[in-house]
C-alpha cells in the first residue's frame, strides 16, 4: 500500500469545494502547503461550504490535526460551513476541541492598565471584602449565641487542640520577638535620654511602650502571621478536598463545627499572649538597662512599677483581645472564600494574612485616637 502522502481540492457544481486527503500525514513528512486551499476559500464568491475528505489517510499524527484546524479557521472567517464528516472520528473530535477553546490573545494581558482601571479595580475589591465581612461576622455572632445557649455543633476536643496551637505552640516565637522589641526599644531610647543624663527612664519607656502598644501590636502580626495563615490554609484546604461541601451535606453547620473553635481559642489566648509578651519585652529591655547604662536591677523594676499601671495593662490587653478576633475572622473568612484549586489556598494564605495586619494596624489607630480623647 503506497503511504505517498496527497492534498487536492476541487470545487463541485453546487459550490462546495472539497478537500481530499490521502497517504501518510505525519510529523515526519513535514507540513504541506494548505495556501492554495486557503486561496480557493477567498475566491469570489465563496464556496457554499468546506468539505474535508480524509478516506484515503493511511496514517496520521498531528501534523494532519494542523493541516485540518488551519483550513476549518480559514472557512470560519469566512462563514464558510465545515463538513468534517468524512474524516477520521479522532481528528474530528480533536479539531472540534481545539475550536472550542478560544487562543488567548496575548496583546491584550500585555497591555498595561490605566491608572483609572487599577484604582476602580481596587475600590470594587475592597467593597466586595466588606460586603463578604459583614455577614460573616454576622454567622460567628449568632454562632457563638449558638454556644451560649449550649447548641453549637463544635467538638471540645477540637477546640483544646487550637488553644494548644494558638497559645503554648506559640510561646516560642512571641517570646523571641517581644525580647527583641524590648531590647530595641531600651537601646533606643537609651542613646537619647543618656544625653540628657536620664537614663534611669529607659524603664518607663520601656513599660509604657509595651504594656500600652508593642506588646499587644507585636503579638497580634506574629498571630496573623502564625495563626491566621494556618486557619485560612487548613479551611481552604478543606474547601479544595470538598470536605466543607460534605459537612453541609450533612447538616452541619461549618461556622460552629470548623470557624467557632478557632476563633473562640484565639480569643482565649491573644489575652494571654499579650500579658506575657509584656513582661518578655519589659526583661529585654532590662537586659540593656542593666548591661548598658549600670541601673540596678532594684532600679529598673521600682521605675517600670511605678510608670506602669494597671490603666496601661488593660489597654494592652484589651487590645489584644480585639486583635485576636481580627485574626481568627480574617483567617476563617479567607480560608471559606478559598476557590477549588491548589493555588487558591496559596492565595487564601497570603490574603488573610495582609487583611489581618492591616485591621490590625487601623484598630490600633483607632484605640490611639479614643484613649487621647478620654485621656487614658
Amino acid at each position: 500500500m503506497s503511504e505517498r502522502r496527497e492534498l487536492t481540492f476541487r470545487r463541485t457544481e453546487g459550490g462546495v469545494l472539497e478537500v481530499h486527503f490521502s497517504g501518510a500525514w505525519t510529523l515526519s513528512e513535514g507540513l504541506p502547503d494548505a495556501e492554495p486551499v486557503t486561496a480557493a476559500l477567498a475566491a469570489s464568491p465563496p464556496p457554499s461550504s468546506l468539505r474535508l475528505e480524509g478516506r484515503g489517510i493511511e496514517r496520521w499524527d498531528s501534523a494532519l490535526v494542523s493541516v485540518v484546524s488551519q483550513l476549518a479557521d480559514a472557512a470560519r472567517k469566512r462563514s464558510v460551513p465545515v463538513d468534517l464528516g468524512a474524516l477520521p472520528s479522532g481528528v474530528g473530535r480533536l479539531v472540534q476541541l481545539a475550536a472550542a477553546v478560544p487562543e488567548r490573545d496575548s496583546r491584550k494581558s500585555s497591555a498595561p492598565e490605566g491608572f483609572l482601571a487599577r484604582l476602580g479595580r481596587g475600590a470594587l475589591a475592597v467593597y466586595d471584602d466588606a460586603a463578604a465581612f459583614v455577614p460573616f461576622v454576622g454567622e460567628a455572632v449568632v454562632s457563638f449565641a449558638s454556644l451560649a445557649r449550649g447548641r453549637a455543633r463544635m467538638r471540645r476536643s477540637d477546640l483544646f487542640v487550637e488553644i494548644q496551637d494558638c497559645g503554648v505552640s506559640a510561646l516560642g516565637i512571641v517570646s523571641l520577638i517581644s525580647l527583641l522589641v524590648g531590647l530595641i526599644l531600651a537601646f533606643v531610647g537609651a542613646v537619647q535620654l543618656q544625653q540628657f543624663g536620664a537614663a534611669i527612664y529607659v524603664a518607663d519607656l520601656v513599660g509604657i511602650a509595651m504594656t500600652r502598644e508593642m506588646g499587644a501590636m507585636m503579638t497580634g502580626i506574629i498571630m496573623a502571621g502564625r495563626t491566621g495563615a494556618a486557619f485560612a490554609a487548613q479551611i481552604g484546604n478543606m474547601k479544595v478536598t470538598e470536605e466543607i461541601d460534605a459537612l453541609q451535606t450533612f447538616g452541619i453547620s461549618p461556622m460552629e463545627y470548623l470557624v467557632l473553635p478557632r476563633m473562640l481559642a484565639l480569643f482565649v489566648m491573644m489575652p494571654l499572649l499579650t500579658l506575657y509578651a509584656d513582661f518578655v519585652g519589659m526583661f529585654g529591655g532590662g537586659l540593656v538597662g542593666v548591661g548598658m547604662l549600670g541601673i540596678t536591677p532594684e532600679q529598673y523594676v521600682n521605675h517600670t512599677m511605678k510608670a506602669v499601671s494597671m490603666t496601661n495593662f488593660a489597654i494592652g490587653i484589651l487590645k489584644g483581645s480585639v486583635f485576636g478576633i481580627l485574626v481568627a475572622v480574617s483567617g476563617c473568612l479567607r480560608g471559606m472564600q478559598c476557590g477549588r484549586d491548589s493555588a487558591a489556598v496559596g492565595r487564601a494564605t497570603t490574603s488573610a494574612v495582609v487583611t489581618s495586619i492591616v485591621l490590625i494596624i487601623l484598630t490600633d489607630a483607632i484605640f490611639t485616637v479614643v484613649c487621647n480623647v478620654l485621656g487614658v
